[in-house]
């Protein structure tokens, strides 16, 4: 099977495809698919209601949050779909060799960079195996299966042990030590290799993220991490999202490739 075409048009259209296959994947009617996104924020925020501990994070998202999180990000990537696109922009401008698509949910990320000719192979990663799941069962549909494979953690034997690419989106503020993870990144990336990375944490000013962690200490750690080891690279779109090549240890910053 030839692999498809996943372009901006084609995203911005229907998210490629998302709502038939999440449809089908949960084998759900188009109606009650319809009928559930609307409430697939709030109904996340329900199976955990009160405080959030960022120390049960990885249970939570792993064990607990079932096909909600399908819901949700669903729910997110079509109603937000100019900014996503924007990000995966950004994403072909960048994009290239072993990509590492980490905590990546839905797919849509893994699945453009798959389609993109520079992109070697994409290694996505998330802790919900009902994401890996949907993400493996897209992949086929798309004719992308030789190009993305899914994983638990960045643990896993099989994945490269660095990578050209990072994408980290809407992610490093569900982690308890955000700045761990940068830390990881910097181990497993190429010495030319971008990231990309976008974060907010905060809770909302009505709590409506109750999942994001906004400790003063871990968030100052983060950007201490984040602009003792990294560095900005500028592009001309106006998100969140942003680009980081490495700084060397002493401090000189790396030559770009």
């Amino acid at each position: 099977m030839a692999a498809a075409v996943l372009d901006l048009e084609r995203f911005v259209a229907d998210g490629f495809a998302l709502k038939r296959q999440l449809a089908s994947h949960l084998e759900l009617s188009p109606q009650d698919l319809e009928r559930r996104l609307p409430s697939s924020t709030a109904d996340l925020a329900a199976l955990h209601p009160g405080a959030f501990d960022p120390a049960q994070a990885t249970a939570f998202y792993e064990q607990e949050v079932g096909t909600a999180h399908l819901l949700e990000l669903a729910a997110w990537h079509l109603g937000s779909a100019p900014y996503i696109a924007d990000t995966l922009r950004l994403q072909e401008r960048f994009a290239r060799g072993q990509v590492l698509d980490f905590g990546g949910g839905i797919g849509t990320h893994a699945l453009a960079a798959a389609a993109l000719p520079q992109v070697e192979r994409v290694w996505f990663v998330d802790l919900n195996p009902h994401n890996r799941a949907f993400v493996a069962e897209r992949a086929q549909a798309f004719g992308l299966e030789d190009k993305l494979r899914c994983f638990r953690d960045l643990e896993d034997p099989a994945l490269p042990g660095l990578f050209d690419t990072v994408v980290c989106l809407d992610v490093l503020e569900h982690l308890a030590d955000p700045a761990g993870q940068l830390e990881i990144f910097e181990g497993r990336m190429e010495p030319a290799a971008i990231a990309l990375l976008n974060w907010y944490f905060f809770k909302g000013f009505s709590g409506e993220f109750p999942f994001h962690i906004d400790d003063p200490a871990l968030v100052e750690r983060f950007f201490r991490t984040l602009q003792g080891r990294f560095l900005e690279v500028f592009h001309p779109f106006l998100i969140t999202t942003r680009a980081y090549r490495l700084a060397s240890p002493s401090g000189d910053l790396l030559s770009p490739r």
